[in-house]
């Protein structure tokens, strides 16, 4: 039985999907797992589940809740998880590596350790850990602040994965890389780190014209709308290109300048 947050939250049964029924049930699965088995407080659950919109009797709302939740894992077969009723809150005990989010981080983990030293092994890690993704996570919990906020971080760190990815199939010299980092720069306008990576891919493939103009439509866009200047980084980079360094062709250091820091 494994777990599935990164997209629809819900268990997965010999390879076959299952969603979870009512938006609390739903809720309810969602905290105790991205909570890895730590114990969850009643009043934390009560936020996440109804808000400031208690019920007169919440706690045996959440004892009803619970017990439905109970018989939906059960009833899915062998395996389920035990779900734990403390005196202070509730558990959910079960294998890190079933829940799709802990795959997730501990793959990218081992891919951003191969950068490196083996690019093609780490472009692979990065595919296989991405490939969990099926939409936005936790995408139809509507949750308090413990899901919205791991929600938010894990776009994130699902945000610098591709971009890492990105990265090794540019120095690989994939030839999809362009084409994939001009979507990135479409879909996330004010990622720099996309945009400086397109800059040096064009130019590198002698689109030194390109390259410069994607960066005076970022910087456009930068100005128009957050009133403010590129990265000093980016500006460097721009120069570079206009100036024809050699330092644009250094592939040596790419890897560490324009890396994102790990999620922590």
């Amino acid at each position: 039985m494994k777990f599935r947050v990164l997209g629809s939250v819900g268990v997965e049964v010999d390879g076959r999907f299952h969603g979870v029924q009512g938006g609390r049930q739903r809720a309810l699965l969602a905290v105790l797992l991205v909570q890895g088995g730590r114990l969850v407080s009643v009043e934390d659950l009560y936020a996440e589940l109804w808000g400031d919109d208690l019920p007169g009797t919440v706690g045996n709302a959440l004892q009803a809740h619970v017990s439905r939740l109970r018989r939906t894992l059960q009833g899915l077969g062998e395996g389920a998880p035990e779900l734990v009723s403390r005196s202070a809150g509730y558990c959910l005990e079960f294998p890190t590596e079933d829940l799709d989010m802990n795959v997730f981080r501990r793959g990218a983990g081992r891919a951003r350790s191969l950068m490196g030293v083996d690019q093609a092994g780490a472009a692979g890690l990065f595919a296989e850990c991405l490939g969990l993704w099926r939409g936005a996570p936790l995408q139809d919990v509507a949750g308090g602040v413990l899901c919205r906020s791991v929600a938010v971080q894990l776009a994130e760190e699902h945000l610098a994965a591709l971009e890492d990815k990105l990265w090794l199939d540019f120095e690989r010299e994939v030839p999809s890389a362009i084409g994939e980092l001009k979507r990135m720069s479409v879909v996330y306008p004010w990622r720099e780190r996309v945009t400086e990576m397109l800059m040096r891919a064009l130019y590198r493939c002698g689109r030194q014209a390109e390259a410069i103009e994607t960066y005076h439509a970022a910087r456009d866009r930068i100005v128009d709308e957050l009133g403010t200047e590129p990265s000093p980084q980016l500006r460097e980079l721009f120069l570079d290109i206009l100036n024809q360094s050699p330092r644009c062709a250094d592939t040596g250091t790419g890897i560490r300048a324009l890396r994102s820091p790990q999620p922590a």
